[in-house]
């Protein structure tokens, strides 16, 4: 048998090459600043590697528990922060191998038997984001249950809806914080989604066409807790759909960050005045003294680009790869990393911006009895009379013609024109009494969706209980 090479500070391809790699091409291709938080996630992915090794007879039991010992001695180095990296550690991937084979000597040597760095990222990449990808949906849940509890808080307290950022008709202050509820529901279903068609382990695939030696794909998917095997080794490695996926779903909840971000920001400038910041969640100016500035929110909206940013820029790495593994694919993880920290902290910063935040309902309210937001509810009335809805909108749009005009108040045009019922319609606080219809935004209906809303978590708090104890 050939004496095994020397692999000292060497790279894992260094059998094939004279001399080493230039430092220039290792500054340019080391992933090791950016990868090195997936080491749990790689030794996890090494421990199931080595047992299944044994199963199949590649590695003797003791070669076995020799690998393990070593792989729990390097997790208790970099969980403990004394993991000595070196120059010749181009991803985690290597460093934990060289660490191992250090410790273990030739057993370490043969824990990369029937195994690539292909199919080894690909598995650490799904595992990390089996993990975190439930967490930050945890983290929007929590995001959830502080609106929920701000719109039972609210009460009655209402505000105009707007569309076109011009006033339209009065909403209840809980319907309008349960509509960003809603949306932040359907990222937590869409993550969710996302996490269980990446539920599918790549490792066994090999650098692409799987391996002449007798390994247990299934096996090595049951230990980690993946609900199946890939079913084809070239697709397996190259796949980033999930990547791009995560990205998307990222980048949408960006989106919906970033609009709750834009109406803090207006609610609590002081021509809205809507709303007031807790101290602990606001930022002063450096040079005017009275300033008061909605920092998350601004930021929530900023972020929003750069997380659609990150997906923009997968795809476009990915539109050109032929199968299957390429280099390219190394730019999967930064843009995830980003967009999954960007988004944690928005989510934690905007919760205890929200909790925390004191509502002004004088102003709302006053805002909300506009007479003019009373047109919709003049226009419905004349409907019930038997008016066609064209007709009564063009008779009301005068009345409001004239009111804009100063021929008097709407309700006294009303009057004149409708009847005095109608013109009780403009009396303040009527108006948000109308939204009857199931689904909108008046008392008659905010009972049914808060109930609705209310079974919508206790339905995400038990599917992330299940998931903690199925480990996904």
């Amino acid at each position: 048998m050939a004496d095994a090479p020397e692999t000292a500070g060497s790279t894992l391809w260094h059998g094939r090459f004279v001399g080493g790699p230039d430092a220039a091409l290792m500054a340019y291709t080391v992933s090791l600043p950016f990868d090195r938080r997936l080491w749990l996630d790689d030794i996890t992915g090494s421990r199931a590697h080595v047992r299944g090794l044994a199963r199949v007879g590649l590695l003797t039991s003791a070669e076995c528990d020799s690998v393990l010992v070593a792989l729990d001695r390097v997790e208790a180095e970099m969980a403990g922060g004394t993991f000595e990296y070196r120059e010749s550690d181009e991803d985690i991937h290597t460093a934990v191998e060289r660490r191992v084979t250090e410790l273990a000597g030739p057993a370490g040597a043969k824990l990369h038997t029937a195994r690539s760095r292909n199919d080894q990222v690909a598995t650490d990449l799904r595992l990390w984001c089996k993990r975190e990808l439930v967490e930050l949906a945890r983290g929007l849940y929590d995001l959830q249950q502080v609106l929920f509890t701000r719109a039972i808080e609210a009460g009655g307290t209402y505000l105009p809806g707007y569309t076109h950022l011009q006033r339209a008709q009065p909403v209840l202050l809980a319907h309008h914080l349960m509509a960003h509820g809603w949306a932040f529901a359907r990222d937590i279903d869409r993550l969710l989604a996302t996490v269980d068609r990446l539920d599918v382990s790549p490792l066994g695939a090999g650098a692409l066409a799987g391996t002449s030696l007798p390994i247990d794909p299934a096996g090595t998917a049951a230990d980690l807790g993946f609900a199946r095997p890939f079913d084809n080794s070239l697709d397996a490695v190259s796949d980033r759909d999930f990547v791009a996926e995560a990205l998307f779903d990222l980048a949408l909840v960006g989106v919906h960050l970033s609009r709750i971000g834009e109406e803090w920001v207006l609610w609590t400038s002081e021509e809205f005045g809507f709303a007031v910041l807790d101290d602990a969640f606001a930022t002063g100016s450096s040079m005017l003294p009275q300033k008061k500035n909605a920092d998350i929110a601004e930021l929530a909206r900023g972020k929003a680009g750069r997380l659609i940013g990150n997906l923009t820029g997968l795809l476009t790495t990915l539109k050109g790869l032929p199968l299957a593994y390429n280099r390219d694919l190394q730019e999967d993880k930064e843009g995830l990393f980003d967009s999954v920290d960007q988004v944690n902290l928005a989510v934690a910063a905007l919760t205890g911006m929200i909790a925390t935040a004191a509502f002004v309902p004088d102003r709302m309210q006053a805002a909300a009895d506009a007479d003019v937001t009373a047109a919709t509810d003049l226009a419905e009335y004349l409907v019930r009379q038997g008016t066609p809805f064209r007709d009564a909108h063009a008779i009301v749009g005068q009345l409001v013609r004239r009111h804009l005009a100063g021929e008097g108040g709407l309700a006294a045009l009303a009057a004149e024109v409708i009847d005095a019922d109608a013109a009780a319609l403009v009396a303040p606080g009527v108006g948000v009494a109308q939204r009857r219809s199931p689904g909108g935004a008046g008392p008659a209906a905010i009972g049914a969706q808060m109930d609705a809303f209310r079974a919508m978590l206790d339905a995400q708090r038990t599917e992330f209980v299940r998931r903690s104890s199925d480990g996904s």
